[in-house]
């Protein structure tokens, strides 16, 4: 019996991808004219491959382009053309100026600095760790982001244990100048241990098991402070994580005319107030798990000012390696900010934009997509180095290097969410053709008499507890169509259940397992899943309310929930 279930375990996928098309075929067999049974059927099957991750992501988005034909349900060239859409091109800009900024070691710095400025004592370090992950993961990827701070924090962490120790004997051997019996004391266990035939004194070994039991626990904190900021800023930005794009990708797929409801400026006025409030709650959360509510104590955490300035004085090196900054960062940045400026004034929405004066088409011609690839092309033309023209002959003469080359975005590029995305505009295309959005909608009905705040936090409920044991870009794939349809037949603003409930996609903290940040983190710093469970808990629940508060405050005025938008009128 043993052997057998060895055995299962071992070719579990290949059972699964074997099992489930077999398992769900009577769904469009019992039904053999219903486009809906068949998109349903698709849907379902990619559904258990995501969740199971029995093939790779990608692999499984790509299902439609040949299961949608076979069907009926779309032609091959038209389900085809929902792999490149204008959210990709937004996703590949903000990819590579990711990658760009990366590649000159400017997070590092940007980093370094601030924690320059903060300074080491636990409460601010942690906060300031925070402050920075979050600000970053806003641009870059929440991977790559964790992977760089987490060391960081380890390094400061060790610093300040090695410093607080060896402040703790100087404090222990000084108590012997002003105590002769003390001293004796000292002078006895010196021998002895020199001897190696006693151990430490009983005082010793308590001063320094409090000393790592305190800084074992402020390392977990620390740990997994890095790694759920780094999911929160993704969330601040329309680039800052998958789930934000498929957002925009599907609401710009399902109502078409929605006059680009979803771009970067309104997702920032929106997400960002509610990113801060979320960093700032999870901060005191993690400050009480973790340091206690004693704020004199937290602070200044019985560190003297010497350990601070010894422990401090390993971020100054480190930011000391980094040397001044070369004419490549000063151009990364550049690019950086005028990308940034263009995203929030293309169209602002309390006045005309850049895009309509020049162009007088809103969101039509010039999208944020057209902005991020025509700023990420200036990586490929402007040189890493100041051009000089003295000195040099006609012989001497060669071409500098720009700030990016093909091949290191080859290597970073994770064309593989690419392919995701694009499975789920296309999944999004199949449900729409098919009927079986507008199926779903009518069969949500009943919801109407729920009011519409509960119904936000119930799906906030579902998506959370959903993506702690599947990706986030699956998530949001499966169940933004849903939501929509659910949405335009009960005659609810579309966005008051598809944004909250994206957002909600990115607060996986429960498990290791859930996303890569927190995987990174469980090997840093040597947390148990109880651990993380725990605090994740109590963080998941933060998140869903203060999302929900945003929903029905700032952001119920920023895009007028009160009434059902004639945008969305029109697909029902």
């Amino acid at each position: 019996m043993g052997s057998w279930l060895k055995w299962l375990w071992h070719h579990r996928n290949y059972i699964i991808i074997i099992v489930t098309p077999l398992v769900v075929l009577p769904l469009p067999i019992l039904n053999p004219t219903s486009l809906e049974a068949r998109c349903g059927y698709v849907i379902i099957l990619m559904a258990l491959y995501w969740c199971t991750e029995c093939i790779p992501l990608a692999v499984t988005a790509l299902l439609p382009v040949v299961l949608f034909p076979m069907m009926g349900i779309m032609k091959a060239g038209v389900v085809s053309v929902e792999y490149l859409k204008d959210s990709n091109m937004l996703f590949i800009g903000g990819l590579l100026v990711a990658i760009a900024v990366e590649n000159w070691n400017l997070h590092k710095r940007i980093a370094l600095r601030v924690l320059l400025l903060v300074g080491v004592r636990p409460s601010l370090l942690m906060i300031g760790f925070m402050s920075v992950t979050a600000f970053l993961s806003m641009w870059i990827s929440n991977t790559a982001t964790t992977a760089m701070m987490l060391p960081i924090a380890q390094a400061v962490l060790q610093q300040l244990r090695v410093t607080e120790t060896q402040a703790d004997q100087r404090d222990f051997e000084a108590a012997a100048d002003d105590n002769p019996a003390f001293e004796l004391e000292i002078t006895e266990t010196k021998q002895d241990i020199t001897n190696e035939k006693h151990p430490e004194s009983l005082q010793d070994c308590s001063r320094r098991a409090a000393t790592n039991a305190k800084y074992d626990l402020l390392t977990k904190g620390m740990s997994l402070s890095v790694c759920y900021s780094a999911s929160i800023g993704g969330t601040a930005t329309l680039t800052g994580t998958t789930p934000n794009l498929i957002l925009k990708g599907q609401v710009d797929k399902l109502f078409p005319g929605n006059g680009d409801v979803i771009n970067f400026a309104s997702w920032f006025g929106f997400a960002f107030p509610n990113m801060v409030l979320m960093l700032v709650i999870s901060w005191l959360w993690l400050q009480l798990i973790f340091l206690g509510f004693n704020l004199k104590k937290s602070f200044g955490c019985g560190v003297k000012s010497d350990r601070d300035k010894e422990a401090y004085a390993v971020m100054r090196e480190e930011y000391r390696k980094l040397g001044p900054m070369k004419f490549a960062e000063w151009a990364v940045l550049t690019i950086f900010v005028l990308l940034v400026v263009l995203w929030f004034t293309r169209e602002p929405g309390f006045i005309n934009g850049w895009a309509t004066v020049l162009f007088n088409k809103q969101g039509e011609f010039v999208t944020d997509g057209t902005v991020a690839i025509f700023m990420s092309l200036l990586f490929f033309i402007v040189p890493s180095q100041l051009p000089s023209f003295i000195s040099y002959s006609v012989n001497d003469v060669k071409a500098l290097p720009a700030l990016l080359n093909w091949k290191v975005v080859h290597e970073r590029m994770p064309w593989n969410i690419i392919l995701l995305l694009g499975g789920g505009f296309a999944l999004a295309a199949g449900s729409e053709e098919s009927g079986l959005s507008k199926w779903l909608g009518q069969s949500l009905a009943p919801l109407q008499n729920i009011p519409a705040f509960a119904i936000s936090i119930l799906l906030c409920l579902l998506v959370a507890t959903f993506t702690e044991c599947s990706s986030n870009t699956a998530t949001t794939t499966l169940f933004l169509p849903i939501l929509a349809s659910m949405a335009t037949a009960i005659k609810l603003h579309p966005l008051y259940v598809m944004l909250p409930c994206t957002i909600s996609a990115s607060l996986a903290f429960m498990l290791p397992v859930a996303t890569p940040p927190n995987a990174i983190a469980f090997s840093f710093g040597n947390l148990k899943v109880i651990d993380m469970v725990k605090t994740g808990f109590m963080l998941n629940l933060i998140g869903i309310l203060t999302v929900n508060l945003g929903i029905n405050t700032w952001g119920y005025v920023m895009f007028d929930m009160g009434t059902f938008p004639q945008w969305a009128n029109t697909t029902g």
